[in-house]
């Protein structure tokens, strides 16, 4: 694949600005999973089902996908770090709602606030692919794509310890501090960068539609990102409902501790980045994406097997992240101005996935349980392999 617009400027990455878009990604990302160990917690707290918690992990999925396709497009047209700074306040108001939130109702509402004020990864990610050499995208984005992905994983065991100890709405008060802490560190420390698109913002987003249909390889990436992380979330968010019945009678904390197993994935995420600037893209992801399906046949005979759900975990995390920096990379090859908008198209895709994986496996769980959760998760996870497969040509013609 040939870059378009290669003669870009900006102010260079280095060291200490891109560890500091790493740590600062992977907590505010953190924000969005906070509260899936806590379901079960948090349906006693309101008297309501264990489904009917399970809206909470879904309307914040939808609440981050709405967000990125209303705010992350700005990141085109206005000045990256302002943008940053304003949403972090919206940030720290949407986890001080939660932690004090006297309904479901309020409750409800407040959970898709954080989803849609907790953007900032989505903006960091194309910055750090902006300002990093081309030889070196992958690479780069690998690392900051693997703070997220630790943050992810591991805001489940800081939960979960959290929500044993002290309750579920501490969790949201310490979050509300540390996004306070994190404002200061990159308020003094990230560049800005001046915005290349000067359009208003009805053409920028008409412009979403334009790369829908000129960019077959962003089509691929949505589709394959939606039905991944579809698979991801539907696992994440009934664990804690498996993990509290009688044969293996645990609570939010060791759901939680399983973020540190999964975690091994994440850690995979430099490494799989490096593949991507070095190798053969296609090559890796179909690895990546069977290693989805291998997952979910190990999570369908681990109802009652501990072994067995860590070995699942560590699968099914490394495929996901993997085929994630994948997409991410493939993607921030096709545009240097539209950068956000390319990411804004696919990140919605993917976690409108992950509210959808959600909210199946939530309704397969109050019906079958973890059987009908696995036989959910199966599905979508070859339905990520039958279109990984279906646009091989158009990869080959495309890199060449």
């Amino acid at each position: 694949m040939n870059e378009k617009n290669t003669a870009e400027t900006n102010p260079g990455l280095s060291k200490l600005t891109l560890w500091v878009m790493t740590v600062a990604t992977g907590l505010v990302v953190a924000n969005l999973y906070y509260s899936q160990p806590l379901l079960d917690d948090i349906a006693r707290t309101f008297r309501v089902s264990n489904g009917s918690a399970g809206y909470i992990a879904m309307l914040t999925q939808i609440g981050y996908a709405t967000g990125m396709l209303f705010l992350i497009p700005l990141g085109d047209m206005l000045k990256r770090k302002k943008l940053i700074m304003v949403d972090f306040a919206l940030i720290i108001a949407s986890l001080l709602l939660t932690a004090f939130a006297k309904s479901f109702l309020v409750l409800m509402m407040a959970s898709f606030l954080i989803g849609f004020t907790s953007i900032i990864p989505q903006l960091i990610i194309p910055m750090a692919a902006h300002l990093s050499k081309p030889e070196e995208r992958g690479k780069t984005v690998g690392q900051v794509m693997s703070g997220l992905l630790i943050g992810i994983l591991l805001s489940r065991t800081i939960s979960g310890y959290v929500g044993a100890h002290y309750g579920w709405q501490v969790m949201f008060m310490i979050a509300a501090g540390m996004m306070l802490l994190l404002w200061v560190i990159i308020y003094f420390l990230f560049p800005e960068i001046e915005p290349q698109y000067k359009g208003n913002y009805a053409n920028l987003m008409r412009s979403l539609i334009t790369l829908i249909k000129t960019e077959p390889l962003l089509r691929l990436a949505s589709i394959r990102g939606f039905l991944c992380y579809a698979c991801f979330g539907a696992f994440w968010t009934t664990l804690i409902f498996l993990l509290r019945q009688p044969q293996f009678n645990m609570g939010s904390q060791a759901a939680g501790l399983f973020g540190l197993v999964g975690a091994f994935g994440a850690l995979g995420a430099v490494f799989m980045g490096k593949i991507s600037d070095k190798g053969n893209p296609y090559q890796v992801t179909t690895f990546s994406v069977l290693l989805i399906v291998v997952s979910y046949i190990v999570f369908f005979v681990s109802a009652k097997s501990l072994a067995g759900l860590i070995t699942g975990v560590i699968l099914l995390d490394l495929g996901v992240q993997a085929t994630h920096i994948s997409n991410q990379t493939m993607i921030f090859t096709l545009s240097a101005e539209a950068r956000n908008r390319l990411n804004t198209v696919y990140m919605v895709s993917y976690f409108m996935g992950g509210a959808t994986g959600t909210f199946l496996a939530s309704r397969a769980w109050n019906g079958f349980e973890w059987k009908g959760v696995t036989i959910i998760g199966l599905a979508l996870a070859v339905a990520a392999s039958l279109v990984h497969l279906f646009y091989r040509k158009t990869v080959q013609l495309q890199m060449k």
